[in-house]
Order: C-alpha cells, then structure tokens, then sequence
C-alpha cells in the first residue's frame, strides 16, 4: 500500500482519468465452476453525476472512540458488536447505540507482526444458543481459524476448538476476513504470506477463499477435496454477499490495480501472473481502482451497492452492482475525513458501521492517529 496525501471530501461519480476504472461486460455467473477468462481493459471512466436511483449516505455519528488497532468487527443478536483488536489479540464490545468499549476477553496465543495478529471475527449464526464466535488467528508457526466461546455476562472468553490450521503466516499478507454465507459456511480470505506463488499453488491455503463447514469439515460441493474454493488472490480481506447469493471479494493489489471480483467455486483470479487488467490470465474482476485510491479491505452490501473501505485510499468507496456484474462506477466517499478505515459491516437496522485504522503503527501505508483513534463510525444509507 502506498501513502497518499489528505484530500478533500468528493463524493464523485469517477476519479479523474484512469486512477479509477470498471470492468463492464466481464463477469462470469456467479454459480458453477469458473474459467479463465481474458482480461480487458478498464471502460472509460463515466462522466456527470451518478444515476439518481444509486443509493446514498447520511452524515456519519460517531459511536465510539479509543480503540487500539481494530480490526474485525461481527453483530449479536442484540444488536451490540463484538470487535477484535490486532495487537493487543482483546475482544471488545460495543453497545447497540454506541458507548464505550468493554473488554470482553484476550485471545491467548496470537502471534504480531507487521500486519499478523487477532484479525476477522464472525459471530456463529446461533449465536444465542452457541454463544460462538470464530477468529482469524495468527500464529508462530502458522495461521488458524479458531472457535472461541463468549460467556453469557460478556466478562470471559474461551478458545474452543481448531476448525482450520495450516495457513502459512508471514509477516504481511494474511487475509484474515471471514464472513458466513448464505449457505452456511464459513468463508475465509487469505494472503499469499508475501510469496506470490502461493495464490497459485495447489498444495497451499494461502492466496486463497476457503470454504468449510462450522465443524471445520468441507463442503460436498466444495470444487475439489480441500478447503480452497477459489485461487490466484493477492490478499483478500473483505467479503461480501448479495441478496441473490453472489459473492463478492475486495484484494490488495500490488503497485497496479486492487480488485473486486465475483467468486466463483473452482476459479483461478490470476494472481501472480495477473494483477487487476494487467494481465491476461485468470478470472477479471468487475472493477479495479489503483492502489493509491483503494488498498481494499472490509466490504459490505448494501442498497444495491458494495461499500468498500479504503486504507492507503483513506475513504469508503461504493461500487453499484447488479449480481455478477457492476452496474456502474466506483464512488468516493468521505475522502481523508477520517483516515484509514479497515472494516464495513451493515448493522441489523440497515446503517454501516465503519472501523477506522489509524492506531494500527505497524501497518503499512499508516496515518497518523488523531485525537481519540481508532473509532466506530454508524452511517445511514438513503435509497430513496
């Protein structure tokens, strides 16, 4: 990720030129084993306003203040968040209408570095019941999707068991997002741990999405025999899904082009011969922005749209879609207001809720923090 210099708030259809670009016409269907596919070259940025029946945001509130290197973030049926910090591997909840962050518990044996540590969290679809949640972890020997159990009072946390081990760790690139899908599973983004070959290789987990079941089994149909669903990711750390069921991935680019892609089981995305346009091998994306403007991590749906935040970038970005295809292009919003902002999650009343990442030194691509870093930000989405 590269620094870019604080901009002011633009809330435009396109940026100027070829900094940000769409694909149109490029996606596969989001169902069935995909094929490579050829890339092209980004259309022409569009110009004027966008469309009037494109959804748009509220002022953002601030819900909380001094958190330290957050990272993920997942809701409970309450309504109230559970939020994972980085470096300090704590486990922090917040309040519905927003408050102060209480510590629920530290989750032992997580390992730091550059950007390694406790990462995605994702609470259990029965939660009520299960009181589960499962983390991304970072390890010394290697990475792991864990299942932790969260006490009734919200004072303690337990480690349960291991549902998947054998991610290689690195100091950067580890992915770390997870997500639940519609059907069930557990999805997960992973890094290349710095080695490109990785994203590649049929014997590694890493530059990957992996799909398994909540007890760490895989998927009948799953496209091989193996937790990898598809291939040839840079680093992958948002997910997302439409109400149609496609899934949606934002990846780190290099020095070229970050992605958003649709995921399809079996899939390569091309990576390292192919990075966004570059390239002719692998999966397209449907949108590619330049690294400078994006550095993708959390992604969200909603409205219609994907919200994508932006680290080097320091904004929120939106890109319409329509199942498999974007339906327009990537608009800017609230451009170096707040810095760099790591997670995008939709709350249960239908608002974002946006996790800033300016505490989190280590990372590259940093900002300085500002009085009361980090911060969780609620917006409302108008779709009228």
């Amino acid at each position: 990720m590269n620094d870019v210099s604080w901009g002011t708030t633009v809330r435009g259809w396109m940026l100027a030129g070829a900094l940000a670009a769409i694909l149109t016409g490029c996606a596969q269907p989001a169902s069935g084993p995909g094929s490579a596919g050829s890339a092209a070259e980004p259309a022409p940025s569009p110009s004027g306003p966008p469309p009037s029946d494109v959804a748009t945001l509220g002022e953002p509130v601030e819900l909380t203040t001094g958190l330290e290197a957050p990272w993920g973030l997942t809701f409970l049926p309450d309504g109230s968040a559970l939020v994972s910090e980085r470096i300090s591997a704590e486990i922090v909840r917040v309040p519905a209408e927003g408050g102060e962050a209480v510590t629920v518990g530290v989750v032992p044996d997580v390992a730091v570095s550059s950007e390694g540590g406790l990462l995605g969290i994702v609470a259990s679809p029965d939660f009520a019941a299960d009181r589960t949640v499962y983390a991304s972890v970072s390890g010394v020997d290697e990475n792991r999707i864990v299942a932790l159990t969260i006490a009734e009072d919200y004072g303690s946390l337990e480690v349960g068991h291991v549902l998947l081990d054998g991610i290689q760790t690195a100091d950067r690139h580890h992915g770390g997002r997870l997500a639940f899908g519609p059907d069930g599973h557990l999805w997960i983004g992973t890094g290349d741990a710095f080695e490109p070959e990785n994203a590649a290789a049929d014997d590694s987990l890493n530059g990957k999405i992996l799909r398994i079941a909540v007890d760490g089994t895989i998927p009948d149909d799953n496209p091989g025999d193996s937790p990898v669903y598809s291939s040839g990711h840079r680093n992958v750390q948002g997910i997302a899904f439409g109400p149609d069921g496609t899934a949606y991935a934002s990846e780190l680019g290099h020095r070229t082009w970050d992605e958003i892609n649709v995921l399809q089981a079996g899939a390569d995305y091309g990576w390292p011969e192919t990075e966004g346009v570059d390239g002719s091998t692998g999966e397209p994306p449907i949108a590619t922005i330049h690294p400078d403007d994006a550095s993708p991590s959390g992604v969200a749906y909603a409205a219609g749209s994907l919200w994508i935040g932006a680290l080097g970038g320091q904004r929120l970005w939106q890109l319409p879609v329509d199942g498999a295809a974007a339906s327009g292009g990537p608009i800017e919003h609230l451009v170096g207001e707040y810095g760099r902002i790591r997670t995008v999650e939709l709350a249960p009343d239908g608002a974002l809720w946006l996790i800033t990442s300016n505490t989190d030194r280590a990372t590259w691509g940093g900002t300085d923090a500002r009085p009361g870093d980090d911060r969780i930000l609620r917006v409302e989405i108008d779709a009228s």
